[in-house]
């Protein structure tokens, strides 16, 4: 059967089996390092899991998992646009949180007939997104600024607007009910209505914005891999010198993909801010850009992977709910998580250089049978 295959098919099969085989292993390893730590601790590994999947799989946990899903996936996203060039956008974080105070404000001054209400604040929370991560563009190929640098850096100038804007005198206002202050409230014209998940048994509704990164997904896979810019990026990725000497002009790529990933990192709040919330406080959600990197390693920069990634990450930290119940530590979903991204990425490099070393033996064995003939 495997004599009937094309070379391509098989190598593609050969690299699927290996991820495959790299998934299953660093699952049973960090699930015997989350285990070793709960024996540790006198807790039951079998009981906490058991108490996990059983909480997690519930109607009600399974929409959560889907919106806290769908946040982490586009945050993911943005992050990988980056790192297909070789660019860590470590600035994810503040540049979603600039960009949903921002639309938040725009979105609660005014009322605005529906659809255009909501096409108005994803285009403001877009154009700021993208303006904050253009800025460590612009540094790194102006003046040399490592992007690592300058997104930690403008992570915390972000930090700093956003808490010098989010006063009363400024664009907040006493939230009603609560002693929390935030920007005017959206009117209902700027909502997305959530899709209802009786079809589960839920009683909460998904994020109506799921479409939404639905569609950066595909957008990002076409924009990689069926664009001419794709291969641009894809290349200066691979050798930015050998890019250059093709006419790939490498410093404006560096300032398109910082600025296409900070323009998704702007998307990154509103399924929370159009569909539950409808104003930016201070208990907005935080540290969602950092999450997305390791979600984006965890998928490996592929949107499907990264759909897997999320999913699964929104799954740990749903039902370790289930241990605070049991007086088990919710930092075991810590150990978790930070387990099968390292392990994802050892074990991931060690799959790629029997991979490469496979295929190297396939080539030699094909050229000696050639010689030979």
């Amino acid at each position: 059967m495997n004599d009937r295959l094309s070379p391509r098919v098989r190598d593609r099969l050969s690299s699927l089996g290996l991820l495959a085989a790299a998934l299953a292993a660093s699952a049973v390893i960090a699930g015997a390092i989350t285990s070793a730590v709960l024996l540790a601790t006198g807790v039951d590994p079998g009981y906490a899991f058991a108490e996990m999947f059983s909480y997690g799989f519930r109607p009600n946990s399974v929409v959560a998992i889907i919106n806290q899903g769908t946040t982490y996936y586009i945050a993911a996203i943005a992050v990988a646009i980056g790192f297909k060039m070789k660019l860590f956008n470590i600035g994810v974080d503040g540049q979603y949180r600039l960009a949903a105070l921002l639309g938040a404000a725009v979105g609660g001054a005014w009322v605005l007939p529906p659809v255009i209400h909501q096409v108005v604040i994803i285009l403001v929370a877009v154009m700021v997104g993208g303006f904050w991560a253009g800025i460590a563009g612009y540094l790194k190929v102006a003046r040399g600024i490592s992007e690592v640098i300058s997104t930690i850096m403008l992570n915390s100038i972000a930090t700093g607007i956003t808490a010098y804007l989010l006063t009363e005198d400024r664009l907040a206002v006493q939230v009603q009910g609560s002693n929390n202050i935030g920007t005017r409230p959206i009117a209902e014209s700027g909502w997305v209505p959530g899709i209802p998940a009786g079809f589960l048994g839920a009683n909460n509704e998904i994020y109506g914005l799921v479409l939404l990164a639905a569609a950066v997904g595909v957008g990002y896979w076409l924009l990689v891999n069926r664009t001419r810019y794709g291969f641009d990026l894809r290349a200066t990725g691979q050798s930015a010198t050998a890019a250059a000497a093709s006419g790939v002009e490498v410093k404006r790529m560096v300032v398109y993909s910082m600025v296409i990933s900070g323009m998704v990192a702007g998307l990154i709040g509103m399924p929370q801010l159009l569909g539950a919330s409808h104003h930016y406080a201070l208990d907005f959600p935080v540290g969602l850009g950092f999450t997305g990197i390791a979600i984006a390693l965890l998928g490996r920069n592929h949107p499907v992977g990264i759909v897997f990634a999320a999913l699964l990450w929104a799954f740990l930290e749903q039902s370790s709910l289930a241990l605070t119940i049991h007086d088990i530590p919710r930092e075991i979903v810590v150990i978790t998580q930070a387990a099968i991204v390292l392990t994802v990425v050892v074990v991931y490099e060690v799959v790629h250089r029997i991979g490469r070393r496979m295929q190297q033996q396939r080539v030699g064995a094909q050229l000696g049978t050639a010689e030979v003939a």
